[in-house]
């Protein structure tokens, strides 16, 4: 088993590329299972500047080449671009990456607190689909942890800001100064997780009214919860006239254009944009109307804090810790297998020398006194061979390990579950005793 990750972030691609690759998110995982035997399973984490998917697999080649060849076939992005503009990782830098990606300090705005958050419901949806393997689980799992560390133990929780109080910020600069923000008339476009989000700080400023429209109908719902006005189809254009400020967390598809907004607005009325979909609620070429601003976040990106330099030395020291641990508990695991195998191995040796003491001297004292020694004396011997596995697992040595069990032992350790070569016993009146007598367990070493 091997960590795959293909990753696509703003860091190095457009937003728009980013977009596109989110819109193929749905059902992805499954797909990608279900069309290579190279994938054990998969996870997806698709953000509003982000799109990952982490894999587990058998063949890093063959599984990179199907995932992207299944990107390709979901979007409008030939499989060389993506080839050529993915990011990819395998085994440790993967482990690096999403905790990393968890903490915040991968993010546009570093420290972000919406990213681990994401991260965690990414594994509950391929929990749900049943596309995550044991090892997933366990690496999310654990990057999530180290992401509530970070925000326990350092400063960054509390100074990172957010994607959208960045873009608040911003547009709190562009307001006249003689109106604050309860003052203001705002329109959110959404119900989903950023639009909560987004309604949460704005009542933190102090906005008093606030609208909500979405194209699926759901503002009702989402303002029973969260407060504010819902509005319907008919609603909207009277909303937009009056609006100081209006904020797009849908990426619907249903775009707002610039020359609705022109024709609604009043000459000289000035209007704030922000506009926090991937795919655009908002005409970008509404940033061309002259009493418009408009805030994408590309804006947020280039604005984003960086005076924290402290807090995230202090964050990265906890990451890094967190995913070394991770590493080498995972390649401990590693050695499993062959553990698992020679113990195999020797316990067929040894059940075939019992079966011999008990034919020759049936269930006598004597005979469960050599079957006592023989397997402490197989316990006392596993020992180290145990602990040697394990202390080469964790430096990254498990192939020596294995090597050196095939070589001595003639084991076959290539699959998943090794099989130990299989001792003949007499037959007849031996297994016969065998069953007659009680069978001591084998004692495991630590």
């Amino acid at each position: 088993m091997v960590f795959l990750s293909l990753v696509a972030s703003h860091s190095q691609l457009d937003l728009e590329t980013v977009a596109q690759l989110s819109a193929s998110a749905s059902g992805l995982a499954a797909a990608s299972i279900n069309g290579s035997v190279a994938i054990n399973g998969a996870v997806v984490l698709a953000t509003c500047n982000r799109f990952e998917v982490y894999a587990d697999v058998e063949n890093v080649e063959d599984a990179t080449e199907h995932l992207v060849n299944e990107l390709s076939a979901n979007t409008e992005l030939s499989a060389d671009f993506l080839a050529r503009r993915l990011t990819t990782l395998e085994g440790e830098p993967v482990i690096d990456h999403l905790f990393s990606v968890g903490a915040g300090l991968d993010s546009a705005v570093v420290g972000e607190r919406e990213i681990a958050g994401q991260v965690r419901r990414a594994l509950t949806q391929a929990q749900q689909e049943k596309t995550a393997t044991s090892s997933l689980t366990r690496l999310f799992q654990n990057a999530t942890r180290a992401a509530k560390d970070v925000g326990s133990s350092t400063d960054l929780g509390s100074q990172g800001k957010s994607v959208v109080s960045v873009a608040l910020d911003l547009a709190e600069e562009l307001m006249d100064g003689s109106r604050s923000w309860q003052d203001q008339d705002i329109v959110l476009f959404g119900t989903g997780s950023y639009a909560g989000a987004t309604m949460a700080l704005l009542k933190e400023r102090g906005v008093k009214r606030i609208s909500v429209y979405s194209h699926s109908g759901r503002a009702t719902d989402f303002t029973d919860k969260r407060g504010g006005f819902p509005l319907s189809e008919q609603h909207l254009t009277q909303a937009l006239r009056e609006a100081d400020v209006i904020v797009g967390c849908s990426g619907g598809g249903n775009r707002l254009e610039s020359r609705t907004v022109e024709e609604l607005r009043v000459k000289g009325q000035p209007l704030i944009a922000i506009d926090m979909a991937l795919t655009h609620d908002f005409d970008p070429t509404m940033a061309q109307l002259a009493d418009v601003e408009l805030i994408t976040l590309e804006s947020v990106r280039m604005a984003a804090p960086n005076d924290q330099a402290l807090a995230v030395h202090d964050a990265t020291r906890i990451v890094t810790k967190a995913a070394r641990e991770f590493s080498a508990a995972q390649r401990e695991r590693e050695a499993d297998h062959a553990i698992v195998a020679l113990r195999a191995h020797t316990k067929t040796v040894l059940d075939a020398e019992v079966a011999k003491v008990r034919a020759q001297h049936g269930c006598t004292a004597a005979a469960e006194e050599v079957e006592l020694a023989m397997r402490r004396m197989m316990r006392q011997l596993l020992h180290v061979p145990t602990m040697r596995a394990r202390e080469l697992a964790a430096e990254g040595r498990t192939d020596e390990y294995v090597a050196a069990l095939e070589t001595l032992y003639g084991l076959d350790l290539s699959g998943s579950t090794a099989t130990a070569p299989a001792k003949p016993v007499r037959a007849d009146a031996e297994t016969a005793d065998q069953a007659a007598c009680p069978v001591l367990p084998v004692e495991q070493s630590a």
